[in-house]
């Protein structure tokens, strides 16, 4: 994957895609990639589908520069996830740990961010 950016692309320079993180990283886009094989969508979609079904008060909100990533994008919207399908995500997500920072030291506006943990997703269904 490195080997295709471009050198302005700031990824090269993320620490979660340095070489020493990459490969262990890659274990969790594979396991993802793998599924969204057999739902027959992309892993992009697959990961936008899973955000999308957190509950009705959740909405992703995908950076997109490209009609065929818009298109992409939307296509996110006919992958349905069974709760087995929610549950193996969950699994793939809470198995590995990324290596690597998410961010740059210079990427100010969120160098002091995480994403939250896993748990605080859930819905709470009374």
């Amino acid at each position: 994957m490195m080997e295709k950016l471009e050198d302005s692309d700031i990824r090269k320079r993320m620490p979660r895609f340095q070489p020493e993180n990459i490969e262990h990283n890659k274990i969790l886009y594979e396991r993802v990639k793998e599924m969204a094989k057999k739902k027959g969508c992309t892993s992009s979609q697959l990961s936008l589908a899973w955000v999308h079904h957190q509950g009705n008060d959740v909405v992703p909100i995908p950076g997109t520069t490209k009609i065929e990533n818009l298109e992409q994008n939307i296509g996110a919207l006919s992958v349905n996830l069974t709760p087995e399908d929610m549950a193996e995500l969950k699994s793939i997500a809470s198995s590995v740990s990324v290596k690597g920072a998410r961010n740059i030291a210079t990427m100010l506006t969120y160098r002091e961010t995480e994403t939250p943990p896993l748990t605080s997703w859930e819905l709470k269904r009374s």
